[in-house]
């Protein structure tokens, strides 16, 4: 048996190695190969280099100080190195999550408030890493299905344009009195005429630099050479004479033990259950997305204790909210990360930051953290992902136009909540409303097919109605689905009415006695009605009942071709 089989298969492993399965690190340094270092070493260096400037400007879009960036790169992504199952995931924050955190945050202090902000903060961080850890323990890593993938797009373009619009002040050297969407639009806009023009000028070189780096030199790490050239700027130049802002002093040295403020608990348990969800979310679907086939896949439950923990441990330490990210995990794998050891470099490269490089920080402008955070949110707004959900399907396109809409109308959490519930919705209309199809024989085959206008020359049977429905048939269904077929066998006026359930893969009690009932009302009017492709757990059900046993083995069939010769059988 192959290595990869046994990675696949902890039970195929040996006794000591299954054990040491119930922590993380222990598996991958037993699996660890020499090999393995350089691209590690690299990968680490390589997503620091990324990481770490975007953490700083995502603080910034949560409301809170720049050194909070730097400590959830060093606290969450060191505990998940230790605890994690995706070897390639970058664990710090994201767009998404600085974004939710920010709402949450702006509604206990609008003022912004500094000293109540970071309160809030460890507080919030704390809620989220409970509330992961206690999902890990009761099993519910199934419920990050609950978003679908257009509602995850809608949602993130709503984000992203919500984002950019929160920067475009700083990039432009304005102040706005912050409100709801249509408000910072206005305001803005009138805001224009007071712009400071060498603000402006950073803030479009900069924009200009990333944008080039992007299209010109993508294995370059963009963020971090905007960051220099911005604090180059400030100190060699004296930008800040130009009324150009600049981040400010940043701490040096480790982060400092921060505690919860419980009497907040009440008021942002809700945001943190959103905050939760989405952290989970984007944790597993960037750990999925960049699984090699020959290393396990991320485990649902464990990432929740997983991202819970290390979001546990950064709040004590002054992090905010954290999780996987897809960007920094893609420049992770792609740089060549191996194993969980790239993060604990990226990690370590974040604590060198803190100790020898925070002065440096502080002459970073404005600007370019507002140009870092416009041209990575960008990205978020995805016009041709649109268009392909057009493409394929109108109503979940209506459920992505949703998302983004309810995001910026409604607020990031809100706006996600609404989604959720029209996408439910509207699979719970699905559900209670499935198709029936009149089906109709390939001529010169044995394949059936639902009747089109695209193959008229498809055999038909005078006499016979074949009909098809799909999916399951329970309580909410049934009688909808019994109406529409007696509706066809009102226009066909058939003798004989085949049934066949080979795309029904569960038939429940009520949906039984519909048929039961059905059968006897067409035997009353002359009609047969006979079933074909029974699933054996359908077939099992149906032969526990009266009806199902008296159907006999004159009108239960295995496939259509048996029942439509056997009709084809019978005397005229």
């Amino acid at each position: 048996m192959s290595s990869k089989r046994q990675q696949r298969n902890p039970r195929s492993l040996p006794r000591q190695a299954r054990g040491s399965m119930h922590l993380p690190v222990l598996q991958w340094l037993v699996d660890y190969r020499q090999g393995w270092l350089k691209g590690d070493v690299i990968a680490g260096l390589t997503a620091a280099a990324v990481v770490i400037p975007k953490a700083l400007a995502y603080a910034t879009i949560a409301g809170l100080a720049v050194q909070v960036g730097l400590y959830t790169v060093l606290i969450p992504m060191a505990i998940y190195a230790l605890l994690g199952t995706s070897r390639p995931l970058s664990v710090s924050t994201t767009t998404t999550l600085a974004i939710l955190v920010g709402s949450a945050l702006s509604q206990i202090s609008p003022s912004g408030d500094p000293a109540v902000l970071m309160a809030a903060s460890t507080t919030l961080t704390l809620l989220v890493g409970a509330i992961l850890v206690l999902a890990g323990l009761l099993r519910l890593g199934f419920v990050a299905n609950f978003i679908s993938e257009p509602v995850l797009v809608g949602f993130k373009a709503g984000i992203g344009i919500v984002i950019v619009l929160d920067q475009l002040p700083k990039l432009l050297g304005i102040h706005i009195e912050k409100g709801d969407f249509l408000h910072n639009v206005l305001a803005l806009l009138k805001g224009i005429p007071d712009a400071s023009l060498p603000t402006v000028a950073v803030g479009v070189f900069m924009v200009l630099i990333l944008v080039a780096m992007k299209r010109f030199t993508p294995h370059l790490p963009a963020p971090l050479v905007a960051v220099a050239v911005g604090i180059a700027g400030m100190g060699l130049l004296g930008l800040d004479r130009f009324g150009v802002g600049a981040v400010g002093n940043v701490p040096t040295g480790l982060p400092a033990l921060t505690l919860p403020a419980w009497a907040m608990v009440i008021d942002l348990w809700p945001s943190a259950v959103g905050i939760a969800l989405m952290s989970f979310t984007e944790t597993i679907a960037a750990g999925r997305a960049f699984a090699r086939s020959d290393e396990p896949m991320p485990q649902p439950n464990r990432e929740l204790f997983a991202t819970g923990i290390a979001n546990i441990g950064g709040a004590f330490l002054g992090a905010m909210a954290a999780g996987g990210g897809t960007t920094q995990t893609a420049v992770n794998r792609l740089a060549g990360a191996n194993s969980q050891l790239a993060g604990l470099i990226t990690a370590a490269l974040a604590l060198g930051t803190c100790l020898l490089l925070a002065p440096f920080i502080g002459l970073m402008p404005n600007a370019t953290l507002a140009a870092v955070v416009i041209v990575y949110s960008v990205g978020l707004i995805q016009p041709a992902e649109f268009r392909e959900i057009l493409r394929v399907r109108h109503m979940e396109f209506f459920w992505a136009l949703i998302a983004m809409i309810g995001v910026m109308l409604l607020g990031t959490l809100q706006g996600i909540v609404v989604a959720i519930i029209v996408s439910l919705l509207a699979l719970a209309h699905q559900a209670s409303d499935p198709p029936v199809y009149v089906l109709a024989r390939k001529p010169g085959t044995n394949v059936f097919r639902p009747q089109s206008a695209k193959y008229p020359e498809d055999e038909r049977f005078a006499g016979l109605l074949m009909l098809r429905p799909e999916g399951r048939i329970f309580f909410a269904n049934a009688s909808r689905i019994g109406m529409k077929a007696q509706h066809l066998i009102d226009e066909a006026g058939p003798k004989v009415v085949i049934l066949d359930l080979r795309s029904v893969f569960d038939l429940e009690y009520t949906a039984l006695k519909m048929l039961a009932a059905e059968d006897k009302r067409l035997s009353e009017r002359g009609i047969s009605l006979w079933l074909v492709g029974m699933s054996p757990s359908v077939s099992a059900m149906i032969m526990h009942t009266p009806w199902g046993r008296a159907l006999g083995d004159q009108r239960l069939f295995l496939n259509l071709e048996q029942a439509v010769a056997r009709y084809q059988a019978l005397p005229l």
